[in-house]
């Protein structure tokens, strides 16, 4: 999605950066995992397939993709490369098109080192605000596998309600609508955040 291609939202914790292709090689790295693929639900890509995709999602208006960056090590001195400071990524998928105010939001962490710090929550958070303002979402649904009880907890503390099991695809299906309270919750969770020009959009093919 070319609408956030140059926005950075900076939280507590994480950054939210735009997908660009200096961040390719550490994310093709991290999805060479089963574990991951099995929670993702993906397919194992080449190199070129995963820069290809990376094109394809910067282009495509139904998908908003951010990378997760640790906080405390983008704001580190000297200043790191991006790829050192990735955690994992965030997505809203605008698939619905008989509902454009739904958005489907996927939380990834896949950097080991920063699972169970808090960093998926945050991320969540921030993309669901920026859903809300930028994107004009009223709803969100996430899809989980059965087994990833972590997943299913985090959007439940976010105040996702269970709405559907598939036994078929071994997931359950959370949904948040967003009312009056819970925007104003939702604002109260994220008034912290930054949105700042992102700068280094401008060295990404157009």
């Amino acid at each position: 999605m070319r609408l956030n291609q140059n926005t950075l939202l900076l939280g507590k914790k994480v950054v939210l950066v735009p997908y660009t292709s200096e961040h390719v090689p550490r994310y093709h790295e991290w999805m060479q995992s089963e574990e991951l693929q099995r929670l993702t639900a993906s397919e194992p890509l080449t190199l070129e397939q995963e820069y290809a995709m990376q094109r394809s999602w910067r282009e495509d208006a139904d998908k908003c993709t951010f990378i997760v960056l640790d906080a405390e090590k983008w704001q580190a001195q000297p200043v790191p490369t991006e790829e050192s400071c990735m955690a994992g990524d965030v997505n809203l998928f605008l698939t619905n098109l008989e509902d454009p105010t739904l958005g489907e939001i996927e939380v990834m962490i896949a950097e080991p080192s920063c699972r169970g710090r808090g960093f998926g929550t945050e991320a969540a958070l921030l993309m669901m605000s920026y859903g809300v303002a930028k994107l004009g979402l009223t709803k969100f649904e996430a899809k989980i596998g059965q087994g990833n009880e972590p997943s299913i907890r985090m959007f439940q503390k976010l105040h996702f309600k269970q709405v559907a099991v598939s036994s078929i695809f071994q997931e359950v299906t959370l949904r948040l609508t967003v009312s009056e309270a819970e925007r104003q919750w939702l604002q109260a969770q994220t008034n912290h955040m930054e949105e700042k020009p992102y700068r280094d959009g401008s060295t990404e093919p157009h």
